[in-house]
């Protein structure tokens, strides 16, 4: 570097490059990627505003191998044959690093700079399209899907559904449902709709009043096949829900039933649980009636919800009523409903409702998870009833012994002090 600073002299862009091959061929080239860092530095502090291209190539390759070895030594132990070029997975990274910061624009440039030299994969096509996404330039993403078709590459399933939610959380509706038609007339197999694309759909439909165009969807959504899970119920449900329109998620329920897929007890539990969850009670009340009058009996599962959402709302008596329902539709309580009701009672200042529920407990012989036993013997301590406390204690020596019982508080004594240092 001594000779930069001698006056009237500058060093040639030759120079550069050879410098760079030299601290790239040495046996301690690893080591040397520190030395390139600041030499790159060093030409940025001196106006040099561009890096050819066979040099950024040469320090992509230099930083996979020393910053993405841990990718060969995993196929190298798993014999997994490596297709991809070294210095396309550091571009890959770089490219994502740029268009996670809105530098889309920078990162097509480079790019450019570098496709003479490096096929370009799908991943990088994916990452550049998500990134046009990212910022809210559509048409651009669309031009770059349809140059990645056009050079042989089949955009995945997960960049299309992501691209789509992006879409909508942004209110970019119109956007997301013209993507999603592409997805489904140019798109391939691989990159089909799946339940969680048309989910997405779906709820966003609803959110803007465009009922019809839903239940198209939800139509065309069936006809190919592709059925809504569990999961993919909750998140259709929790959406209309959450977006208020509680009328629009029994009317898809309905429409479900018309196609010839009636809701059965687990369609039903996954509603009332968004409804529970987001303390809805006159809504989970009358879904608990139209069950019954369909028909679908109520699981235990169902109870459940009941009683802890009427809690969590300061409710004792809705909890009551609803265990007491549960005696008269005859469904059993279970080991978590006596577990919410007895911790429910305590909360609420019931203390000889729930010594008594405690009492059944022993008389029945249930074994309580662990951490419940302990739970509730620190509420016997602090209201001082030394009978309850021998009774549960001696009820539960049957299922827990006592070498159990020091591991259990002295792993409580370790994350107790865990947090405090954090």
């Amino acid at each position: 570097m001594w000779a930069g600073q001698k006056d009237n002299y500058d060093h040639e862009a030759q120079a550069y490059n050879d410098m760079i091959d030299i601290l790239s061929s040495t046996k301690y080239k690893v080591k040397q990627f520190r030395i390139v860092c600041d030499l790159l530095d060093y030409m940025k502090r001196h106006n040099k505003r561009k890096v050819p291209v066979e040099v950024l190539i040469t320090i992509l390759k230099q930083y996979t191998e020393k910053h993405l070895t841990y990718l060969q030594k995993f196929a190298k132990k798993k014999k997994i044959r490596v297709k991809t070029q070294p210095e396309i997975n550091a571009l890959n990274f770089l490219l994502d690093a740029l268009c996670k910061c809105s530098l889309v624009q920078d990162a097509e440039q480079m790019l450019k700079r570098v496709k003479k030299s490096i096929k370009p994969d799908a991943n990088i096509y994916n990452i550049l399209f998500f990134g046009w996404c990212r910022v809210r330039n559509p048409s651009r993403g669309m031009r770059l899907l349809e140059e990645m078709i056009e050079v042989g590459h089949t955009p995945d399933n997960f960049t299309y559904t992501t691209a789509i939610d992006s879409f909508c959380k942004a209110g970019m509706v119109t956007e997301a449902a013209e993507l999603f038609e592409f997805m489904q007339t140019k798109g391939s197999t691989v990159s089909s709709p799946t339940t969680k694309t048309y989910a997405i759909m779906i709820v966003v439909l609803v959110e803007n009043d465009r009922m019809d165009e839903c239940l198209k969807l939800l139509g065309h959504m069936i006809s190919s096949g592709c059925l809504p899970d569990v999961s993919t119920y909750k998140e259709l449900l929790e959406g209309m829900c959450l977006a208020g329109k509680v009328e629009e998620a029994y009317k898809f329920l309905q429409e479900m039933g018309n196609k010839g897929y009636p809701p059965d007890i687990v369609t039903y539990n996954c509603f009332l649980k968004v409804l529970c969850k987001n303390k809805k009670s006159d809504e989970a009340l009358k879904l608990y009636g139209r069950m019954i009058d369909v028909g679908c009996m109520p699981s235990v599962q169902t109870y459940n919800m009941l009683i802890s959402m009427y809690f969590e709302m300061g409710d004792p008596d809705g909890a009551f009523e609803t265990w007491h329902e549960m005696d008269k539709r005859g469904c059993a309580q279970d080991t978590d409903t006596y577990c919410m009701m007895i911790e429910g009672l305590f909360g609420c200042n019931k203390v000889e409702d729930a010594c008594s529920l405690l009492e059944d407990v022993a008389n029945k012989g249930m074994k309580l998870p662990y951490t419940k036993f302990d739970s509730f013997l620190m509420q016997l301590s602090v209201i001082g009833d030394l009978q309850a406390i021998h009774r549960l204690s001696r009820h539960m020596s049957r299922f827990y012994n006592p070498s159990m019982a020091r591991r259990f508080a002295l792993n409580q004594k370790r994350r107790s002090v865990s947090l405090r240092e954090h």
